[in-house]
């Protein structure tokens, strides 16, 4: 997959960009990322990427000539793929989402500054908006590493447990079970008996059981859209029965 980025600040991406998953998928070539400085795009000796807005107010617009002409310089128009704008407006990104994402090969991602960008540029330019989060960040460039980083994760090959994508937060639409490691005991605390009693079918009973819990306890709107199980639901329904619980 290739990811093409449109930030004002390239040198944001770096650090994140060359360690850990994000690094061994582009060594293996599962992804390339492609970083553009949306200023190499702009007209005139100063290379003005925004301006006041019309109406007045404060804070400044990006402009919309250098974005149009760097995704139409990046982006052939016989070509398919999304043009996403991070925007604090757009859809609300979801690890839904991501694997919607996961199918294009291509992912064209424009990185808002200022107070957002010429009302022309989500009419149109772009094909798609995204927001991770209900809070307010300087630009798109942090929404955009967290959009590369899930997306990658999902392609084949990206983890080195294939089914390790399958089983964490909010993959099912639940939150993931509690997890252990040695030592068994630390500081009077011990992992749970049935983790340590090699019953394999047990211990995915557990662990199916401990996810719902944990996802009725701390994210109950979860379970409006999640993929249950009838077993998983007989559970729900118990733990909905519970005098003091959720």
């Amino acid at each position: 997959m290739r990811f093409d980025i449109l930030t004002l600040f390239p040198e944001m991406f770096h650090g994140p960009l060359q360690e850990s998953i994000l690094k061994r998928a582009q060594e293996r070539g599962l992804i390339s990322v492609h970083l553009h400085n949306i200023r190499d795009y702009a007209a005139g000796r100063h290379r003005i990427t925004d301006d006041a807005p019309f109406g007045g107010g404060g804070g400044m617009v990006m402009k919309p000539e250098p974005l149009f002409a760097a995704v139409e310089a990046i982006k052939p128009q016989a070509e398919e793929g999304p043009v996403i704008l991070l925007s604090p407006q757009g859809r609300l990104f979801t690890q839904v989402v991501a694997g919607e994402l996961a199918h294009h090969s291509r992912l064209i991602l424009i990185c808002g500054r200022y107070e957002g960008v010429d009302e022309r540029v989500r009419e149109h330019l772009v094909s798609d908006e995204i927001s991770i989060g209900d809070y307010v960040l300087s630009g798109g460039e942090l929404a955009a590493l967290v959009v590369v980083d899930a997306v990658t994760r999902l392609l084949p090959g990206a983890l080195g447990d294939p089914g390790a994508v399958f089983e964490e937060s909010h993959a099912r639409g639940l939150l993931e079970y509690p997890h252990y490691t040695r030592p068994a005991v630390f500081r009077g605390w011990a992992v749970p008996e049935v983790l340590r009693s090699g019953d394999h079918a047990a211990i995915v009973r557990w662990r199916q059981e401990q996810a719902l819990r944990r996802t009725w306890e701390r994210r109950p709107d979860l379970l409006e859209r999640a993929s249950l199980t009838p077993q998983e639901r007989e559970l729900l329904a118990r733990l909905r029965e519970q005098p003091g619980e959720r």
